[in-house]
């Protein structure tokens, strides 16, 4: 299966060595492994949120390093266990992300949709400030899946959520990734959850380098 991300001989930091990676374009990829194993710092190696000490990544074919960064960035988006919303409204929170990328911004009932999707519908008009850490969290991720990129990385998507809307969000997230034709690669401490919803099982180890 052709590949859409591939690495070798990776090293971060002088510290992580990553064995070879080989992630598949279709389907969600869960990434697996113990702590201190380096899996977010995977996903910000493969979004150029971070440089490798050493070693490859090819995205597409071609070496990470030859990407315009900001161009990457838009098209395989990383979220990470911080979630950064605004002190406004969900709405407004959809408005000022779509305008600090100088797009306009979807319509209500596109905004709802995702939001619907993410099982986050809580109203355009919510502030987000009252929102719990879980209810932020999806609402974030709607958001980011809006821009439809390429590629979506998630970095422990369900840690805020209970098991019911955890299997319900990853159900819903592999649907639309199937239907668009977007990799998903979840990092996920729950070894349950990667069985039921992963195409494809990435495991990394803690490696000296």
């Amino acid at each position: 299966m052709k590949e859409i991300f591939k690495t070798e001989n990776l090293r971060f930091l002088n510290m992580l060595s990553y064995k070879d990676i080989a992630i598949p374009r279709t389907g969600m990829t869960f990434i697996k492994g113990p702590s201190g194993a380096g899996k977010s710092s995977l996903l910000k190696l493969l979004n150029a949120s971070a440089s490798p000490s050493s070693g490859s990544i090819y995205y597409e074919g071609k070496e990470l390093e030859s990407f315009d960064t900001v161009e990457l960035r838009k098209e395989v988006i990383l979220i990470g266990q911080s979630v950064y919303l605004f002190d406004e409204s969900i709405e407004e929170n959809f408005r000022l992300y779509y305008s600090y990328r100088d797009l306009p911004a979807p319509d209500e009932e596109t905004m709802l949709s995702y939001l619907r999707l993410c099982e986050a519908d809580f109203g355009l008009l919510k502030s987000c400030v009252s929102l719990s850490g879980g209810e932020r969290q999806r609402v974030y991720i709607a958001i980011y899946l809006s821009f439809l990129p390429k590629v979506l990385l998630l970095d422990e998507p369900t840690s805020a959520l209970d098991l019911k809307t955890a299997r319900m969000l990853l159900k819903n997230l592999k649907e639309f990734a199937a239907e668009k034709e977007m990799t998903m690669i979840v990092v996920s401490h729950d070894d349950a959850l990667a069985e039921e919803f992963s195409d494809h099982l990435v495991s990394i180890t803690r490696e000296e380098a």
